[in-house]
């Protein structure tokens, strides 16, 4: 088990310990729990869905990189297939405030970066700010997601967003974890194919600058990040806080990072590659490529 785990599983239910250790044995246990896996949790501790996302959020809390608040947040993403996906709160010391990942944004890019079509709901531990309120409507389903909060009965995002300014306002018909695909030729070496990959994933309505960074860790693991656009702007997320929020959730620290690759299009409005440079520098990645895409 990673360390980061210890204080939270020691505070979990006996039950629910013994029925999660064979889980969270792998060190780089992915922070995700399969559709059979909460089943199986459900059935070892007789919990129903609602109650179950509570008691792990203290699990999803302790994967939060809080070097600069010391804050942790917690936020469980369930996903239309079944899937629950961790998230937690990621700061970046050395670098801007504007590179932060929200627990909720960390939450709900895990899960479309692992190919997840929807969410049903959201469960996090502290009520969200309006920065993740925004960012969550530009999910394709929209303002009916369902906001799980301890001691409080659930509502969905158009209750913590009345009066909405989002996608629909502005006639964008294809939303964040709709299936998309900007056409870019994949090739070249591996890190390469999968930035180019990430940049076909991307959600980019608003500035039609698609972008994607693959990160190689020394084990030759490679984790990706989708650029992922918001009506609001200011809530968008960057591919590379996408690719480090993987690799964080996976278990994996900064250090492990060997080489970090951007790809995005040439005659893009805007670019990535000034602020995925600073942020890597910050972090100890000196190596750091960009493929122009055409």
């Amino acid at each position: 088990m990673h360390s980061r785990f210890h204080t939270a599983f020691s505070g979990l239910a006996g039950d629910l310990q013994t029925a999660l250790a064979p889980l969270l044995a792998d060190e780089h246990f992915p922070a995700m729990l399969s559709a059979a896996q909460v089943a199986t949790l459900r059935s070892a501790t007789g919990m129903d869905e609602d109650t179950l996302a509570f008691a792990l959020l203290p699990l999803a809390a302790a994967c939060a990189r809080t070097d600069l608040s010391h804050f942790n947040v917690g936020a469980i993403a369930r996903g239309v297939s079944g899937i629950w996906y961790f998230g937690a709160n990621m700061e970046f010391r050395g670098a801007t405030m504007q590179q932060t990942v929200h627990a909720e944004q960390s939450a709900i890019s895990h899960a479309w970066l692992r190919g997840e079509k929807a969410l049903s709901s959201v469960t996090v531990n502290y009520t969200p700010c309006g920065h993740c309120r925004q960012f969550m409507n530009e999910l394709n389903s929209g303002l009916t997601l369902r906001i799980n909060l301890p001691g409080r009965a659930p509502h969905t995002l158009g209750d913590y967003l009345p009066d909405a300014f989002g996608p629909k306002d502005l006639e964008i018909k294809t939303l964040l974890m709709d299936e998309q695909n900007h056409g870019f030729a994949v090739s070249g070496e591996p890190l390469a194919q999968a930035a180019i990959s990430a940049a076909n994933r991307s959600h980019s309505p608003y500035t039609h600058s698609p972008s994607g960074v693959a990160l190689e860790c020394r084990d030759g693991r490679i984790f990706c990040g989708s650029y992922a656009e918001n009506a609001a702007f200011n809530p968008t997320l960057p591919p590379l806080q996408g690719a480090l929020n993987l690799l964080n959730l996976s278990g994996f620290d900064y250090a492990d990072i060997q080489r970090a690759l951007l790809a995005e299009r040439a005659d893009a409005p805007l670019t990535q590659w000034d602020a995925t440079v600073a942020t890597l520098r910050a972090l100890g990645c000196q190596h750091t490529d960009r493929v122009l895409l055409a």
